[in-house]
């Protein structure tokens, strides 16, 4: 039997979770815990209340204060609307009146929801002169997921960098047919789908192959900034679409910096012994001739193609000879939220040095 759901009416009446957008609450529904403790039994006996927010949703729970007092709490009131002991109100026994239900919620996770959140709308009230209000940012399900914010590469921002990313970004409306990027041209901002779909194409053998279709939430033009190159493709509008767009130089002030998580090689072998993965981005035909022992190889063009199959518990360590692919590669996985490290300089930058893995 799985564990039962929380409801969005019961988050609703949650504080400071009532706040959160409706898309953003459902999100969140996944990642509560519901416990249901049978009278008489002491909730945290097991498990305290420690890192997590814990709300008292149903029944009527004993709470027993340090000077030897005692409360009934009743779910539903007005006090339980709140995370137990976080009103002044600290415990050090609690007994289940009755059959209780409790919503638990890890501490990390709403603090950072609720910090986007605040940032987001703060920053459309203070600009919505100038432009469009990005305070919907919680329907871009692909680089501001839940996920991402809590585990990805989005967690690791400092809270100043996260009010200047919404500030930076700009909205454009772009019409079926356009092409946004095009392939060879000089790489100058990157792009977030809010709305619409587009497709990547890149031009082999003097014939356009599809590389990809991007939906709502998905990013691209970030692998030109990240490695200082030409564009790879050319991105085209399936259909009308709203996109928020980033200039080079705030890309690269605010999530370049601040995601590219480089280690040396030392420290590079040193995770790879704890069993973290060696990823080689070249060609095949590159890999084999002087890869990294124990790497797997997942060329740059294909990186997008290993979202979802790459373990997220593992630790990546990315490379190629001068660290311009791999660091295009790490990026990519990066904001994706996985643990990808770059390894610093390339192997043109390990000199006759020969990591033993």
């Amino acid at each position: 039997m799985g564990t039962p759901k929380v409801s969005l009416e019961t988050l609703k009446s949650l504080e400071p979770i009532c706040s959160l957008s409706e898309p953003r609450l459902m999100e969140l529904a996944e990642l509560c815990y519901l416990e249901r403790v049978s009278k008489n039994l002491d909730p945290f006996r097991v498990r305290s209340i420690e890192g997590q927010a814990v709300y008292l949703v149903l029944g009527e729970l004993a709470l027993t204060n340090p000077n030897g007092g005692s409360r009934v709490l009743v779910g539903g009131s007005g006090d339980a609307r709140f995370p137990l002991g976080r009103r002044g109100d600290v415990f050090v026994a609690s007994k289940a009146v009755t059959d209780v239900d409790l919503v638990r919620i890890d501490d990390d996770l709403l603090d950072i929801m609720v910090t986007w959140d605040q940032l987001a709308v703060g920053d459309a009230e203070e600009s919505k002169e100038f432009r469009p209000s990005l305070a919907n940012w919680s329907i871009l399900s692909g680089v501001f997921s839940v996920s991402n914010l809590r585990y990805g590469a989005f967690a690791q921002l400092p809270v100043a960098h996260i009010e200047e990313l919404l500030n930076r970004f700009r909205r454009i409306e772009v019409k079926a047919g356009e092409v946004v990027v095009r392939e060879g041209a000089e790489g100058d901002y990157y792009y977030v789908l809010e709305s619409g779909r587009c497709r990547v194409e890149r031009v082999i053998g003097g014939v356009a192959m599809l590389l990809a279709e991007l939906k709502s939430g998905d990013a691209f033009g970030e692998e030109a900034l990240v490695a200082d190159t030409r564009r790879n493709a050319t991105v085209t509008m399936k259909t009308d679409a709203t996109l928020l767009r980033l200039a080079k130089e705030d890309f690269n002030e605010l999530l370049r910096a601040p995601l590219l998580q480089r280690v040396s090689m030392d420290e590079a072998k040193q995770k790879a012994a704890a069993g973290a993965r060696w990823v080689d981005v070249r060609y095949p035909s590159e890999y084999q001739y002087d890869k990294v022992p124990g790497a797997i190889n997942i060329p740059l063009s294909e990186v997008r193609n290993a979202f979802g199959v790459l373990d997220r518990n593992n630790e990546y360590i990315l490379y190629c000879q001068s660290e311009r692919r791999s660091s295009a590669a790490a990026f990519l996985l990066a904001q994706r939220g996985y643990k990808a490290f770059l390894l610093d300089g390339g192997l043109w930058g390990r000199g006759s040095e020969e990591p033993k893995v």
